[in-house]
């Protein structure tokens, strides 16, 4: 089956998700979770890119990315990964890959998803029973944007910042959103968005931006057994700690 193209769209955010090769770990220390965001900042200033949310599970990352240039992302990636397995094969002595081919990404719609989808990313740890509060994981970005510890790496977007006129409103805004469980629907449509590399958002949005691309939009098959059956094997892995 030939892969699908990437919807690449500057200026708007993507949602990336990319997993170690097997479901395998690519964290196995501390110091490699440090090592992954020293890289992810440089690349990211490199590349023109703006980091809205992250979280670094122990076989995969999650990132929300705005890039400034159509490639931005794609260029992004390939810094961070290239320089992230050469720390990896170096540090442990070990050769070959270490990531699952090629990222998955998906456009979001910021003015509907994009708070969604970053409570999604962080929230990933207690998904996993890894903690039982976001702000116990030291990987992610809830840290800057719920608890305001600062965090380099993070460009807040603008529909982060209208949560409040100062950062402590906001950041008191942002917390109460993780108050409240996540409504399955949505956390449905995040999860087959990345897994078929489609837009997320209303109809549309996909429309405008598959016409804008010239990317076919991915139709659902009739009936829901096939969907069901693909989300119900990302929700497993996530149970577990090792999937999306």
């Amino acid at each position: 089956m030939p892969r699908r193209p990437r919807i690449k769209l500057a200026g708007l955010p993507q949602h990336v998700v990319q997993r170690g090769i097997n479901r395998e770990p690519c964290f196995f220390a501390e110091e490699d979770y440090h090592c992954y965001l020293h890289w992810l900042q440089k690349s990211a200033a490199d590349w023109h890119c703006a980091i809205h949310a992250y979280v670094l599970m122990t076989n995969h990352v999650h990132l929300l990315v705005t890039p400034e240039t159509e490639n931005g992302i794609a260029r992004l990636m390939q810094s961070v990964g290239r320089r992230y397995v050469q720390y990896i094969n170096r540090h442990y002595k070990r050769t070959g890959s270490l990531w699952e081919g090629r990222y998955k990404s998906s456009l979001v719609e910021a003015d509907t998803y994009l708070l969604t989808c970053m409570r999604y990313i962080e929230l990933n740890p207690l998904r996993a029973s890894m903690v039982n509060d976001p702000g116990q994981y030291k990987w992610s970005s809830y840290r800057h944007n719920g608890l305001g510890q600062a965090d380099k790496r993070i460009v807040e977007h603008s529909f982060y910042r209208s949560l409040g006129s100062d950062e402590a409103t906001r950041q008191s805004a942002y917390r109460a959103l993780f108050r409240r469980q996540m409504d399955n629907e949505a956390i449905s449509d995040i999860r087959l968005a990345i897994f078929q590399c489609q837009p997320l958002g209303n109809e549309r949005f996909k429309e405008r931006v598959c016409e804008a691309t010239g990317v076919r939009r991915v139709q659902g098959r009739r009936g829901r057994p096939r969907k069901v059956k693909a989300l119900s094997l990302l929700e497993r892995e996530e149970q577990t700690g090792f999937g999306f």
